[in-house]
């Protein structure tokens, strides 16, 4: 111990011992001392001495220090010490007092190196692992941050080791469950550095219940008012889920989605926003987006949209978007996050439309954002932002696009001037002081127009009154004419891009665009002239919109053909140097940073010149502007009459489908028949069942009588028994009425039954004749007509059943009156006296005969239904034969109609090889006459002719 209070810093004799004196003496006690106590002594003085003499330490003791952790698993004294030690030698957390001018960079160096060393043997990893498992906090805590720094240092490699390694990342999962808010809070950590970069674990952490535990983390601890704690978790989410589509695809689905939007449920007040509220919330917003981005597949971020949609999440979000006191850059973030939720999502896209902020009068969310991306005043990440959201909001949204374009045309102006429009904040942006506010306008009126034909038609009406007492001018034309006033270049390329957008696929545009005189040499003047480099720019996109121009020109200009637009190049510019012109726009540094993303990534004003959109459109079009460029007459026209002959193939088709069409729309229906009458035949069955059980019953019940009335007629001289008979007789009497009423309205049943039969035999029949007179020729429909026939007879032979059952009922009820007429006259009679009991036994017999006569007649009724029955189903298969025999005669008139598309085919093939080969004769200079002219002789003959014989 004198030993170790020279080390601290003790009195003792002599001089004193060096550093690395010191520790080389620590290091011989660990390693050869056998007593426990002096090696825990040692370590512990390793341990202090590591921070100031970390290049010692490390060399001299860490092999050392390895050993122990190995020996001495059993103290967990000792194992602390040596976990502390080495995590001052591998960490390169210096205290600030301590840092010297080169000190950080030597510490980075002296980490990486000592972490190499110790991962060299990949079983350290694994003891370290083992070690992290102890639940004892001087073991456990140090054993996490010692593996947190192996990671921070050589992140790649121990990710390797801890992959491989049985149960690794599993044991620790574990971390987030301890209950110590220390060791939690570093698992959380020591998670973020495992899960850098590194797909596989990320799974395999999320595929733990990673997700649960996060967000169960998250809500104790406050959401987005919680501290440091809640942001570490963020950015473990976020480590788990960017670029990882498998995660993504599992958070969506384990119904997490729906736990996020407690998050963005913020107060009224909105005061009080701390550092760390703000830095929590933007994480947040951030992993919102992160499962909605733009660059993951189309489908996930589609099924993560619509989650957002029923859990409330966009509503709520929209309403931090409108609230007020929120942060400028909690704002902008927000903006972005409900633009990339609504992207191309139809049923979003809609919501947002009618969201409104809240003021008097309430004004659409969309007006109120355009409103300041138009406002110079703005900060410049807001007004993208805003662009942003608007793009995003029109993206595959025609309704949407409709609905701006309609606030520009005359009919939906507002008069009176008491609410903005968007299209009136467009055009006030398109045409003010402002470069960035021109182009951020143009950029979205581009959009409103994007892929979409019918608006530009649309747009082509707007009027713009430029000032009082001159006539109004079309947008297109101020368009221009502010072009050729020399404006600024983030101006002139913002109008330029709105124009080539306008005008591209839109045949109408292009000649309105080229009915003014003065555009066509604009461009070609502009394109000609040598200018600077910030205007080769401005070169490249009038030679795209001259060039979109020519493309989609359907020449019904004279002055301003394709083959006049394509000599006044060959002229004043120069094919060659029109292509290299129109090559600048994609050679632009600008350029290549508009195509990475979506979102508008600008560091400054100064460099927002394309945009996503715009850029997709010029790698479309600069290819076959090129070509077009040095495309002849003759090859405009074979591209005419092919474009043409496709669209004429198009019409058939849509013919051909639209008959396709209406032909399944009629199998439907038939189909629809026939499982109706399939239902019906069930209930018929169902129906005859009951009766089968009714009428037994009705046996039952005549048993039973007729056991009593052989009692009776044994006692019939009591009067008592007499009224008991009549009593049951009157009850029977009443119950076959009843049935008697059952029968007749099954009967009228049956009768509507065979009506709606009857219908659909005679629509089938006239289907049959229609197939038969298109085909005629088909031996299949003389079958049908047999068919026909037949079923006719089948129809005429139920009808006469029908009557004779009538007949019967008819029977049935005349007896049924007979028996109330008795049963009227035995009641006085029984009243009277009892002389007439002998009377009364008569009439019980004959009513007894009657009734059984009754039972016969139901009986037969039962017979003659069942083979009614039968019949229906006869007929019923009946109408299935017809139906296949309809869809044969359909399927021979396909192939008729096919067959005769492939004459007409050969047909013109024929023709074509006819004008070939005449076109080879006149080059061999053999006389050939045209077709016109041999078809003009057959007819001048054919009047010759018809002359002679009026003459003769």
């Amino acid at each position: 111990m004198n030993f170790l209070r020279g080390v601290m810093g003790g009195p003792s004799a002599g001089p004193q011992p060096s550093g690395a004196d010191t520790i080389q003496k620590l290091c011989d006690r660990v390693a050869s001392s056998t007593l426990l106590d002096d090696r825990r002594d040692a370590v512990r003085a390793l341990k202090a001495l590591s921070k100031k003499y970390r290049l010692e330490v490390g060399i001299q003791a860490m092999e050392h220090l390895v050993h122990v952790l190995q020996t001495d698993r059993s103290d967990s004294e000792i194992i602390g010490y040596a976990l502390d030690t080495l995590y001052n030698v591998i960490s390169n957390d210096l205290e600030e007092e301590e840092q010297e001018e080169n000190s950080p960079k030597q510490g980075d160096d002296l980490g990486s190196q000592f972490t190499e060393i110790f991962i060299k043997q990949p079983e350290n990893v694994t003891l370290l692992l083992t070690l992290v498992e102890e639940f004892d906090f001087h073991v456990r805590w140090p054993g996490v941050k010692l593996l947190t720094s192996l990671l921070k240092q050589q992140g790649p490699q121990v990710q390797q080791i801890i992959l491989v390694s049985p149960m690794g990342v599993s044991r620790l999962m574990d971390l987030l469950a301890d209950s110590r808010e220390v060791i939690r809070n570093d698992g959380v950590l020591l998670l973020q550095q495992l899960t850098k970069s590194n797909a596989a674990i990320q799974k395999i952490v999320a595929f733990e219940n990673a997700f649960e535990r996060l967000l169960d983390i998250v809500t104790e601890e406050g959401n987005s008012d919680g501290g440091i704690v809640v942001e570490d978790c963020l950015l473990l989410l976020q480590n788990l889920l960017k670029n990882n589509n498998s995660n993504q695809n599992f958070f969506k689905e384990g119904s997490y989605i729906q736990r996020m939007k407690p998050w963005f449920e913020v107060g009224d007040d909105n005061c009080g926003w701390s550092a760390q509220k703000v830095t929590n919330l933007h994480l947040m917003l951030q992993l919102v987006r992160v499962l909605v981005s733009p660059t993951n597949p189309p489908g996930a971020t589609t099924s993560c949209q619509k989650a957002m949609f029923h859990c409330g999440l966009l509503q709520q979000l929209c309403t931090i978007l409108m609230a007020t006191g929120v942060p400028a850059d909690i704002l902008t973030e927000t903006i972005n996050t409900v633009s990339e939720v609504i992207r191309g999502c139809q049923m979003n896209q809609d919501y947002f439309a009618s969201v409104n902020a809240p003021s008097n009068p309430p004004r659409p969310a969309i007006v109120v954002l355009l409103m300041s991306m138009v406002n110079e005043r703005q900060p410049f990440v807001l007004r993208c932002a805003v662009l942003y959201c608007f793009q995003c909001f029109l993206y595959k949204n025609h309704k949407g696009q409709g609905e701006i374009v309609s606030t520009l045309l005359p009919s939906t102006i507002d008069a009176t001037g008491s609410s903005v429009s968007a299209g009136q904040l467009l055009c006030g942006g398109l045409f003010s002081t402002d470069s960035l506010s021109n182009w951020c306008a143009a950029v979205a009126l581009a959009h409103a127009l994007q892929e979409n034909a019918a608006l530009k038609e649309q747009l082509l009406r707007v009027q713009l009154a430029t000032s009082i007492g001159n006539p109004p001018v079309s947008l297109l034309q101020q368009c221009t004419n502010i072009l050729s006033q020399g404006s600024k270049v983030q101006t002139r390329v913002g109008l330029l891009m709105l124009l080539c957008t306008w005008l591209s696929n839109c045949s109408i545009a292009v000649t309105h665009f080229l009915h003014n005189p003065a555009n066509v040499p604009f461009l070609t003047g502009q394109i000609a002239e040598n200018l600077g480099e910030e205007e080769q720019l401005v070169q490249g996109l009038c030679a795209l919109l001259l060039g979109i121009s020519i493309y989609y020109n359907d020449n019904s200009l004279e002055n301003y053909r394709k083959e006049k637009l394509k000599q006044l190049i060959e002229k004043r510019i120069g094919r060659e140097n029109f292509v290299e012109k129109l090559g600048f726009i994609s050679k632009h540094e600008l350029y290549s940073r508009a195509a990475q993303k979506p979102q508008p990534g600008f560091s400054s004003p100064e460099h927002m010149m394309f945009d996503h959109e715009f850029t997709k459109l010029v790698k479309e079009l600069e290819g076959v502007i090129s070509k077009a460029i040095y495309k002849s007459s003759e090859e405009d026209k074979k591209e005419e009459e092919v474009k043409k002959t496709l669209e004429q193939h198009d019409n058939i088709v849509t013919h051909y489908k639209k008959v396709i069409r209406e032909q399944d729309q009629e199998l439907e229906e038939l189909k629809q028949q026939v499982s109706t009458l399939k239902s019906q035949n069930e209930q018929l069955q169902v129906t005859v069942t009951q009766q089968v059980s009714q009428i037994q019953q009705h046996k039952d019940q005549y048993n039973l009588l007729k056991v009593q009335l052989g009692k009776d007629t044994q006692h019939h001289n009591s009067h008592g028994d007499t009224l008991q008979v009549n009593g049951i007789q009157l009850e029977e009497v009443s119950k076959l009425r009843e049935e008697l009423e059952d029968w007749r309205n099954r009967h009228e049943q049956l009768q509507g039954q065979l009506k709606e039969k009857d219908a659909v035999i005679e629509n089938l029949k006239s289907l049959q004749l229609e197939t038969g007179t298109e085909q005629s020729s088909q031996p299949s429909s003389s079958g049908g007509m047999e068919h026909s026939a037949e079923l006719q007879k089948e129809l005429e032979l139920l009808r006469t059943q029908i009557q004779l059952q009538a007949a019967e009922i008819s029977k049935l009820q005349a007896e049924n009156q007979k028996l109330q007429a008795m049963n009227t006259a035995v009641d006085p009679a029984v009243g009277a006296s009892g002389a007439v009991a002998s009377r009364n036994s008569e009439k019980e017999g004959r009513l007894l005969q009657e009734l059984g006569e009754l039972q016969s007649e139901v009986k037969a009724l039962s017979e003659e239904k069942v083979s009614l029955q039968q019949q229906l189903d006869s007929s019923s298969s009946t109408v299935a034969i017809l139906q296949d025999e309809k869809s044969k005669l359909q399927q021979e008139v396909a192939e008729a109609k096919k067959e005769q598309d492939d004459l007409l085919v050969l047909l013109a093939d024929q023709d074509q090889k006819l004008s070939a080969l005449r076109s080879k004769l006149k080059d061999l200079g053999m006389p050939v006459e045209d077709e016109d002219d041999i078809e003009s002789g057959d007819q001048a003959d054919e009047d010759e002719d018809g002359d002679e014989e009026e003459q003769d």
